[in-house]
């Protein structure tokens, strides 16, 4: 995807809007040469991912979970994003407890490294 295209939006399900929304925006610049992506949401409950991704137009093609959330709560957000997105939609759980250990920087490092994955989905 060149960065002439139609950004994806990303949508962010983090307690802790304010750090998504910095640690997703510099993941988004870093990325740019490769991909066009935007963080255009967060909802910082699993409740208010419904609503939220109801409310986007275009609705977005990348759902993020933060580090906080557990396996199962991880898989009920890709259940509710699934609801709402269909199957045309690119999801990752970023592995529970890893913001505590790495630090903000190091979730940043972490979905760099992941980023061509998550894209080829």
């Amino acid at each position: 995807m060149s960065t002439s295209s139609r950004p994806v939006g990303l949508v962010s399900v983090n307690t802790a809007p304010e750090r998504a929304k910095k640690v997703l925006g510099e993941v988004c610049e870093r990325v740019k040469p490769r991909y066009n992506i935007e963080h255009v949401g967060n909802a910082d409950t699993i409740g208010g991912l419904e609503p939220l991704l109801k409310s986007l137009e275009p609705k977005p093609g990348i759902v993020f979970c933060a580090s906080m959330w557990t396996p199962e709560q991880q898989q009920e957000i890709k259940s509710i994003a699934r609801s709402v997105l269909g199957d045309d939609f690119r999801f990752y759980g970023i592995p529970t407890g890893l913001q505590v250990k790495v630090g903000p920087q190091g979730i940043v490092e972490h979905i760099l490294e992941n980023i061509d994955g998550v894209m080829a989905q």
